[in-house]
């Protein structure tokens, strides 16, 4: 992959910009607001999508597949960590001495020109952002926002937006969440990922220490993660806020039901509030009570902040479903960490009743499927009652011989729970074999494993239907 520079500087004029990869959770969002600011916008993709279709309908021109000719009049090219650097659009880009930045970087240009709110940690990044931005617009606000993820009742992962607040999910894989002039930082945890790229678990922390610590305002950072506690023994920022089960939490949460969706109630100064939850997990508890942490920091109270968190009604990607076939449901889910398929896991239980749970696991990277695949077994082996196990995403990193999703499977204690299945198709239709109505099939991933969602509908349908 091309490893942006983060040092270079951002030109205050960009011209017209087109997006390598537009398609993208992230890319299609920022590509909307350079649009709404008036700019001129092209892009490009490998597949298509409805991300581009939505795009096109705005009057972005989006080409499927890469070609130096798709950079046409271009001024600036903005492109994905994901892309390689023989990309003909990249290398057009090269040759041409065009300003090139990395898509943290555009979304930098856009951020740091306003009040910026930046959401940041290992797992959670997407929910607690779609739940800061709900709750302002609750609040009678209009903030700019820019989401990993679309969110559910807004039907899009970014807004300009009129008011002074702007609100990132600010991505840590890389350090570029060190490029925003961050006000108000949320950190929702601090895991050892992205190894990849820091080196040490050392490495992690002290890139979240400088990104607390630059921040203008103020820190909401948990109380309950070992990570996170671990940063703000070190952190000098003078205004801290905590929030999670602790018992010194700021916001603490407390009374949680997780019977259906959660519901739970938050102590602050001595004030309680409590509300449900349209999505179920105890973890939702605790995004939303960092959620409402940051509305507090911004001067709304604790009862109204929480209200208006509580009409959040999810994003794209975290537990969504897709459609049930003959009793059978089926959600995707974008965890791809061991601590995030276990929250997924475990929320889904609590709404399953008397179903079972059967994952359909795609391994994100070599680098995290060989350092990680005895965490996976373990945390899959213990949530699901039957997992599939698909073949590695390797995204932006080469294969490593010997490197497959048979590393999970492998590693499972009862091979009578578990299969590796590297055919999507052999894979749905063995799904279709074992389920049963009242069953749960989720998917779990950040690559393209929601990809097979019809599939898997396609070959419970055709197992449900009489022959």
């Amino acid at each position: 992959m091309i490893k942006p520079d983060l040092d270079i500087p951002i030109p205050d004029e960009l011209g017209a910009v087109h997006f390598v990869g537009i398609g993208g959770s992230g890319m299609n969002g920022i590509a909307r607001l350079y649009k709404a600011a008036g700019m001129t916008v092209t892009g490009s993709d490998r597949t298509d999508s409805a991300y581009a279709e939505k795009l096109r309908a705005l009057g972005i021109p989006v080409a499927v597949g890469h070609d130096a000719a798709n950079v046409g009049a271009a001024d600036t090219l903005v492109f994905t960590g994901a892309l390689w650097p023989d990309n003909p659009e990249y290398l057009e880009a090269r040759e041409r001495g065009l300003t090139i930045l990395h898509r943290s970087q555009a979304l930098a240009w856009l951020a740091n020109r306003r009040r910026l709110v930046a959401v940041a940690g290992a797992h959670g990044k997407t929910t607690s952002t779609g739940m800061i931005v709900t709750g302002l617009l609750g609040l009678d606000q209009d903030p700019g926002y820019v989401n990993g993820g679309t969110i559910s009742a807004l039907g899009t992962s970014s807004a300009a937006g009129s008011g002074e607040l702007f609100v990132v999910e600010a991505d840590e894989s890389d350090g570029s969440f060190l490029l925003y002039d961050t006000a108000v930082a949320l950190i929702t945890n601090v895991d050892p990922d992205h190894l990849d790229h820091y080196g040490s678990v050392e490495a992690v922390e002290d890139a979240f220490v400088r990104f607390a610590d630059a921040a203008s305002e103020l820190v909401v950072i948990s109380s309950d993660d070992a990570g996170a506690q671990r940063v703000r023994s070190r952190m000098s920022h003078p205004q801290v806020i905590t929030f999670g089960e602790a018992e010194d939490a700021d916001v603490r949460v407390v009374d949680v039901v997780t019977d259906g969706p959660v519901a739970f109630t938050l102590v602050h100064q001595g004030a309680t509030a409590s509300a449900t939850l349209a999505v179920p997990g105890r973890h939702n508890a605790v995004n939303a009570a960092g959620a409402v942490a940051v509305l507090i920091g911004l001067g709304f109270g604790l009862a109204e902040s929480l209200d208006a968190v509580a009409d959040f009604g999810g994003t794209g990607r975290r537990f969504e479903l897709h459609g049930t076939v003959g009793g059978v449901s089926v959600y995707d889910d974008y965890a791809h960490h061991p601590t995030e398929v276990d929250a997924a896991l475990t929320a889904a239980r609590t709404v399953v009743g008397d179903g079972r749970i059967i994952a359909v696991h795609q391994p994100h990277l070599y680098s995290r499927t060989q350092l990680m695949a005895g965490e996976f077994a373990e945390t899959l082996e213990r949530t699901a009652d039957y997992t599939i196990v698909l073949a590695v995403c390797g995204a932006r990193e080469d294969p490593v011989p010997g490197v497959t999703g048979e590393l999970v499977s492998e590693r499972f204690h009862d091979p009578e729970k578990v299969v590796y299945i590297d055919d999507w198709q052999r894979a749905a239709e063995a799904l279709a074999a074992y389920a049963k109505p009242g069953d749960f099939a989720v998917t779990l991933g950040c690559g393209d494993v929601n990809l097979i969602v019809p599939q898997l509908l396609a070959s419970l349908e055709k197992a449900a239907s009489p022959q």
